[in-house]
């Protein structure tokens, strides 16, 4: 195998391959990329079992052939080459060293057999779609700071991406929750999308799908059956298993009755929610909301290091309220919304309390209270 490829080209399908090998390996083969060239184009795969990435490049081959080399290693390696440099890389099969020249370097690397490389078996898809990549974007940006991290609730560790009914039409919509918080997010259906499962999208995914999202006209094939969910762009593909488990019925946890309407600038809301929680103690970081006529006081009392309070005008004319959040959580809930004003809607003390995003309903949050 022998052929030459410009380092920025190679720089970004080898970094995205490498990015899904997991670093602690107990199976050599899986630390590998596997590389394989053919007419003007050389494919670079990388797996963990769970997803698979697929990167085509353009390249200029000579001799076409295939074979596995340490992703990590060869990221590296390319990283370092200088700028517009073009790389040739060479394997001849019987000294089992890849050889990679640019310039007046020269690196030579272990191979070992491409039979050994675990390819995801293909499943059939029961549904084929396309959505722009803004649209996905906003769907997991948006929802991927509520997936749990505790591996006991594993069918809450990723994004619940299926068919809803929402205002009397389909939306295709994201869900994620640990429990504490909840996101939902709703999106128009696309075209093809009405037969789709709904599937739990892992954590790992949505982080590796993040990549192929940030040009603004790129349209993202998406096909998905019940146990895989592939996402394709004309360069790359990633596909990836999905979470065996039932999600649980998540419309229970959003607050219908809520009447209590506090509307606040969320950028200054959550700029304060951060000025005060600097003294809350590391454990609890309970920051607790007074509401008042019109005025809002955040307050933090940490009796080991300190208190601090802040005062903001806002719209709210209801009965007094005193309700404690955990301010990591309102954080994250504030940075979400684009539009200048956030909507909070709350009950009682002991509620939880729905955000969203002035009146738009396609943005809808759940946080649970705390006691201060």
């Amino acid at each position: 195998m022998k052929f030459s490829i410009e380092r920025g080209v190679l720089l970004k399908a080898v970094a995205q391959a490498q990015s899904v090998v997991e670093r602690r390996n107990t199976i050599p083969i899986l630390a590998n990329v596997l590389i394989e060239a053919e007419g003007d184009d050389v494919h670079f795969r990388a797996t963990d079992l769970d997803i698979e990435v697929v990167d085509k490049a353009p390249a200029k081959v000579e001799r076409a052939g295939a074979t596995t080399v340490a992703a990590v290693t060869l990221n590296e390696i390319v990283r370092k080459l200088p700028d517009g440099a073009l790389v040739t890389l060479t394997e001849d099969g019987a000294s089992g060293r890849l050889t990679i020249e640019a310039g007046r370097s020269n690196f030579s690397l272990a191979t070992l057999p491409k039979e050994d490389f675990p390819v995801m078996a293909s499943s059939e898809y029961a549904a084929n779609f396309s959505a722009p990549a803004p649209v996905l974007r906003r769907l997991f940006d948006k929802s991927k700071f509520a997936i749990s991290t505790e591996e006991t609730r594993y069918y809450l560790n990723g994004v619940y991406m299926h068919i809803a009914d929402s205002d009397g039409g389909k939306v295709l919509r994201c869900v994620a929750t640990d429990g504490h918080r909840l996101a939902r997010i709703d999106a128009d259906l696309p075209e093809g999308a009405t037969d789709m499962a709904g599937v739990i999208v892992p954590r790992k995914t949505v982080g590796e799908l993040r990549k192929l999202l940030d040009d603004d006209d790129m349209q993202i094939a998406i096909s998905v059956s019940e146990t895989k969910i592939r996402f394709a762009t004309p360069a790359i593909t990633l596909t990836s298993k999905v979470i065996d488990g039932t999600f649980p019925d998540y419309t229970r946890v959003i607050p219908q009755g809520n009447t209590r309407k506090l509307e606040v600038d969320a950028s200054e809301f959550a700029k304060a929610v951060d000025r005060v929680a600097t003294v809350s103690s590391e454990r609890s970081r309970a920051v607790k909301l007074s509401l008042d006529e019109d005025r809002l006081v955040l307050s933090v009392n940490a009796p080991d290091s300190g208190a601090a309070e802040e005062e903001l005008a806002v719209a709210y004319n209801d009965e007094r309220l005193e309700i404690g959040f955990n301010a990591k959580y309102l954080l994250e809930i504030a940075s979400q919304v684009d539009r200048e004003n956030a909507i909070f809607m709350f009950n009682s003390s002991g509620d939880p309390t729905l955000m969203r995003e002035g009146n738009d309903t396609s943005a809808v949050y759940v946080v649970m209270p705390m006691r201060v």
